[in-house]
């Protein structure tokens, strides 16, 4: 008889173990992102969160889901792992916020051919980190070893955050009216987007070295394209408290020309100056690096504007004030005007 060596789910590559351990070194840091409100240590089959319903009149749940695209390609290139987490969690409890939800639980998914627990778990510090910026629970998530599905040391990440607002409370920028002014928070960089086309620029048509550090920037090239994306979780909660907020808007994909007129009104236009704030020089390396069209620019990167809000006239001084306070650099970058069909225009 023909015996065959018996086939384990290791050798099809596929490690248990791996993942058994992993859990085991991020629970101390699931832990630090803790809520009141959570019922169960990560490792069960799902994460129970208790929503406090006295807190609101009518609770609004407000989900968002997304991930940090090709800008993993650069943590691979330069092994390095601590950042993109911080950027999984943004680009999600950002998109929350711009309805006036507090985020309360955030998870995660990390799918690679073959686990690696020590990388692994400097992803997750920085999906803590993130958490820990937003003041949202790490509730759970999943880790998939999927052999064949991905190059040896690769790795995607999704992520998914719930948050609450009361219905009465919601943002949506259906008081926008004419004479609005809007201001722009600053970002710290890139962000999470247009990565496909920096990567273009800087290392296939510059050939350009990540560990180098060029004269216009303080740090190397790698350090800039990694810094994570800005939460403004904390930031708009405080605005939300004390001032009429009429529409915010998260800068992502599309930058200012398609993502402020998510937020408007039929019949309004958002004018904007643009010189009317500091745009950080990566912008202008890759504009120049790529011979970018000035469009193209505003379609495919924030150019410096993380998070837009639509406020009142009277307002402006106050919020401009109070975002100083609270260490975000704003500028006042142009007014809601009156136009045929919801619009931006850079003037």
């Amino acid at each position: 008889m023909n015996k065959k060596k018996p086939v384990t789910y290791k050798d099809a590559g596929v490690d248990i173990d791996a993942g058994n351990h992993f859990v085991d070194l991020i629970k101390p840091l699931v832990k630090q992102t803790s809520r009141p409100e959570v019922l169960t240590d990560i490792g069960g089959f799902g994460g129970l969160f208790s929503l406090n319903s006295s807190k609101y009149q009518r609770p609004t749940l407000v989900a968002a889901t997304d991930g940090v695209g090709t800008k993993l390609k650069l943590a691979f290139m330069l092994d390095k792992h601590d950042t993109v987490g911080i950027d999984l969690v943004a680009m999600c409890v950002n998109d929350i916020i711009v309805q006036g939800a507090e985020p309360l639980f955030f998870l995660d998914y990390l799918a690679t051919a073959k686990l690696s627990p020590e990388q692994a778990v400097e992803v997750v510090k920085g999906i803590a980190e993130g958490c820990k910026q937003a003041n949202c629970a790490l509730l759970g998530g999943e880790t998939a070893e999927m052999p064949g599905m991905y190059s040896g040391g690769e790795y995607d990440l999704a992520g998914f955050s719930v948050g609450v607002v009361d219905n009465d409370k919601i943002i949506d920028g259906s008081s926008i009216r004419k004479g609005d002014q809007i201001i722009g928070i600053a970002s710290s960089g890139l962000h999470s987007n247009g990565f496909s086309l920096a990567r273009k620029v800087f290392i296939e048509t510059l050939e350009m070295d990540l560990a180098s550090q060029p004269d216009e920037l303080n740090q190397t090239l790698g350090e800039e394209l990694l810094t994570p994306t800005r939460i403004y979780v904390r930031s708009i909660l405080n605005l939300i408290r004390d001032f009429n907020i009429k529409g915010v808007a998260h800068i992502t994909g599309g930058g200012l020309l398609e993502n402020i007129p998510r937020i408007l009104p039929q019949h309004c236009k958002a004018t904007i100056k643009r010189n009317s704030w500091e745009k950080p020089v990566i912008f202008e390396m890759l504009r120049q690096g790529g011979n970018i069209p000035e469009d193209e620019m505003y379609r495919t990167f924030n150019n410096g504007i993380g998070m837009v809000l639509v406020v009142s006239p009277n307002e402006v001084d106050d919020i401009l004030g109070r975002l100083s306070g609270l260490g975000e650099q704003a500028y006042l970058i142009g007014e809601i005007t009156q136009a045929k069909a919801s619009s931006v225009e850079l003037i």
